[in-house]
């Protein structure tokens, strides 16, 4: 398995698909992807047998709340290639990123019926520090 930064986000579509289904075509998600991308998303991606086996898009902020950091939008595992350390090798990446840019943290946001989600991040060294609420405009 590698992980590499990728440029063209076509590979990583139907993995992605599994935790954002409602993205819509490929076309509807290139184009937002090009839209984030010029606000700084960026997107690596686990590769096993040449197939992209997970998927993490991530991008580098600065707020008062927590300084210079790294904030992951999405991670996700193909549902074929669970359990076998793509998740883990994401995160690796992402924090060896976050200390290369100097950003003090490492954030993200998980949908609270993601339990072996959970685990990993836990493995992995985050902790839950808050909650986070959201209503429609």
């Amino acid at each position: 398995m590698t992980v590499h930064e990728l440029d063209d986000f076509t590979p990583a579509y139907p993995v992605l698909r599994e935790l954002r289904p409602d993205i819509g075509s490929l076309e509807d998600f290139l184009t937002q992807a090009k839209q984030q991308q010029a606000q700084g998303y960026r997107m690596i991606a686990a590769i096993s047998d040449g197939e992209v086996a997970a998927v993490a898009g991530f991008r580098a902020g600065l707020c008062f709340a927590w300084g210079h950091h790294i904030y992951v939008d999405d991670l996700v595992t193909a549902s074929s290639a669970r359990r076998q350390g793509h998740g883990a090798a994401l995160l690796a990446w992402i924090d060896e990123e976050a200390r290369r840019i100097g950003a003090a943290q490492v954030h993200l946001d998980s949908g609270t019926h993601r339990h072996e989600a959970h685990r990993r991040y836990l493995t992995s060294g985050f902790a839950i520090s808050s909650f986070h609420f959201t209503k429609a405009a």
